[in-house]
């Protein structure tokens, strides 16, 4: 976890020390003791807040759930007018399907309440352990002295070239990742918490982080997210515009699909572009197995390390038959024509390429809606 750090802050510091003039030592000070100053206001003014929101959110779907085969075999006995339309749930068996999904989600639900209790009641070690990681990442960054070459040095007389593009190529798939999954996951929380805030749902913000980590899970945590909207609306006690509960909770659902698909239609494909070159499917896979061997840093990392053993056994194959292990890298980068995705870029380049996008996508076509007179 140090070194993940440790490159995850490099490119910041070298940046900063470009633009600063500062020596190198000094400016990785500054940054660490920035993060620090950070990290320790975060947990003062709302980290304990936070995990006591998620626990309530916990608990209330636990109650939620336990109340759900009954709430289902009432629905089944309402019949839904649509218009001149009348539909019967009587036909489907909604009280064994309720018992079913009972039996699937309190086991998961009792593993993250479990979990994240213990993260509370351990917050000492958890702090001291996460205070230790970033003294490491300090030493590691710190060392460097400004040499990227520095952060991880390996010498194979007859392979230095093959050595420096495979450190490329992980930097590459990692520098995406890292960079892009974090904008990500902030900008999902950040446009949840809006959302659900807005339509008045409870626990808005634990879900908006719910909504932001199932990101690091393809289909199978997006899927679950929604069935916790589902819950979570449904069970409250009130709605908005005088919706009946099934609908407030349908249309709540609706939303969070609409913002998920957005993201994944606009924003993904800007942001990290075909970075780490693993179908989805392979990840959730990934992210399930690692969840049941290393708990939740497994889920972090599933994706970065899977593309990281996608690209080594891909080398390996390619020279075992004589073959060049980088055509494939070069063609599709040619293909591409040498465009980056954001998660590739430094810092300021990332800012004034999202402002060209953001330009030239939006605000030129509400300029040209002006010029043509529809909107006044």
């Amino acid at each position: 976890m140090a070194f993940v750090l440790s490159y995850l802050l490099y490119p910041i510091v070298s940046v900063i020390r470009q633009r600063t003039k500062m020596n190198w030592r000094l400016t990785t000070t500054l940054i660490f003791v920035l993060i620090v100053i950070a990290l320790l206001g975060l947990l003062t003014w709302g980290g304990f807040t936070v995990v006591d929101q998620i626990n309530s959110l916990i608990r209330f779907l636990q109650k939620a759930i336990a109340n759900l085969p009954a709430y289902l075999e009432q629905l089944s006995a309402t019949k839904i007018s649509i218009g001149p339309f009348e539909y019967s749930l009587q036909a489907f068996d909604l009280e064994a399907l309720g018992s079913q999904l009972l039996g699937m989600i309190q086991p998961i639900l009792s593993q993250v309440g479990s979990l994240v209790t213990g993260l509370a009641t351990g917050a000492a070690s958890t702090l001291g352990w996460g205070a230790f990681t970033l003294l490491i990442s300090y030493f590691i960054v710190s060392e460097t002295g400004g040499s990227s070459s520095r952060l991880l040095s390996l010498d194979i007389p007859g392979y230095e070239y093959d050595v420096e593009r495979i450190g490329k190529e992980l930097g590459r798939i990692w520098n995406a990742f890292l960079r892009g999954q974090i904008i990500l996951i902030a900008l999902t929380i950040v446009v949840y918490t809006i959302a659900l805030g807005s339509l008045q749902v409870r626990f808005f913000f634990g879900l908006a982080v719910l909504a932001g980590l199932a990101r690091f899970v393809p289909y199978v945590g997006p899927a679950i997210a929604w069935v916790v909207y589902f819950l979570v609306s449904i069970f409250q006690g009130h709605t908005v515009f005088g919706l009946s509960p099934f609908w407030y909770a349908a249309l709540v659902v609706g939303i969070g699909l609409l913002l998920d698909n957005s993201i994944d239609s606009l924003i993904t494909p800007r942001l990290m572009g075909n970075a780490l070159q693993v179908h989805p499917a392979a990840v959730m896979v990934a992210a399930l197995t690692a969840a049941t061997l290393l708990g939740i840093i497994g889920v972090l990392l599933a994706a970065p390390v899977l593309a990281s053993i996608k690209l080594v056994v891909a080398y390996a194959m390619r020279k075992m038959f004589d073959l060049d292990p980088w055509e494939h890298l070069d063609k599709e980068l040619t293909e591409s024509g040498g465009k980056l995705s954001l998660a590739y870029m430094d810092f300021g380049d990332m800012a004034k390429s999202l402002w060209n996008w953001l330009n030239q996508s939006v605000l030129m076509r509400i300029s040209n809606l002006f010029k043509k007179g529809k909107i006044k």
